[in-house]
């Protein structure tokens, strides 16, 4: 796939329609417009989406590219599809339901100190997810191996410190973010969505251990999946 202007100029218009369509959802759903936790988490995510959309479109458009490749287009298994769908959904309904628990009660509310540490835990989020997509150039949203642009291993960076820093990433906004909220229904389901994530790392690394060239040897370098000296 190649990106041209017009298209380049049409996604950009897209992220940002998505962006501020959930950011809308969001505090519409809280039934607070002053919602300042709401309001915190809606600038981190546009801000944090516009920082990978500007360095994909000016350091690595054949990322960007890849980024926006269909599901289901890449020859990844229908397993793994499934998965990739939960986790899109999953993130819909967690941006639906950590609102509407904080707007009706349905659980206590979280604490302020719970809430500093979810603004703490997206940052720290943004930091290994972004990382991720600097250090990698061949940073798919799909399990699949790009033979037509070279693929190889990436060992360094964030990539030596864990072997999934994207999803690590994603595992702390999802935690994260409902922290913030102070929602724990958004923490379940959040923490819900991290089990996915596990669950597609054991689908990807066996495919990338069958099908990249040194990819075993660098599991033996970085032995850590997704929590340094845990997992």
């Amino acid at each position: 796939m190649r990106f041209t202007p017009i298209i380049t100029g049409l996604v950009f218009v897209a992220a940002g329609a998505y962006v501020l369509g959930l950011t809308t959802l969001l505090l519409w759903l809280s039934g607070d417009w002053r919602w300042v936790q709401g309001w915190i988490f809606g600038v981190w995510w546009a801000s944090f989406i516009a920082a990978i959309l500007w360095w994909l479109r000016f350091r690595d458009p054949a990322l960007l590219a890849e980024r926006f490749r269909l599901p289901g287009s890449g020859g990844e298994s229908r397993a793994d599809m499934v998965i990739l769908i939960g986790i899109k959904l999953g993130f819909f309904a967690w941006i639906v339901l950590s609102p509407l628990d904080v707007r009706f009660g349905w659980l206590p509310r979280l604490p302020l100190w719970c809430e500093v540490c979810g603004g703490i835990l997206l940052l720290a989020g943004s930091f290994f997810s972004f990382r991720a997509i600097t250090d990698n150039t061949y940073l798919s949203p799909l399990v699949r191996i790009q033979t037509e642009r070279g693929q190889h291993v990436i060992d360094t960076g964030v990539y030596g410190f864990v072997r999934h820093p994207m999803y690590l990433g994603a595992s702390l906004w999802f935690v994260g973010g409902a922290l913030l909220l102070g929602s724990i229904s958004g923490l379940l389901l959040g923490l819900a969505m991290v089990g996915l994530l596990v669950v597609r790392i054991f689908g990807e690394e066996k495919l990338l251990a069958r099908d990249l060239e040194g990819y075993r040897a660098y599991c033996e370098k970085v032995r850590y999946r997704l929590i340094p000296h845990v997992w």
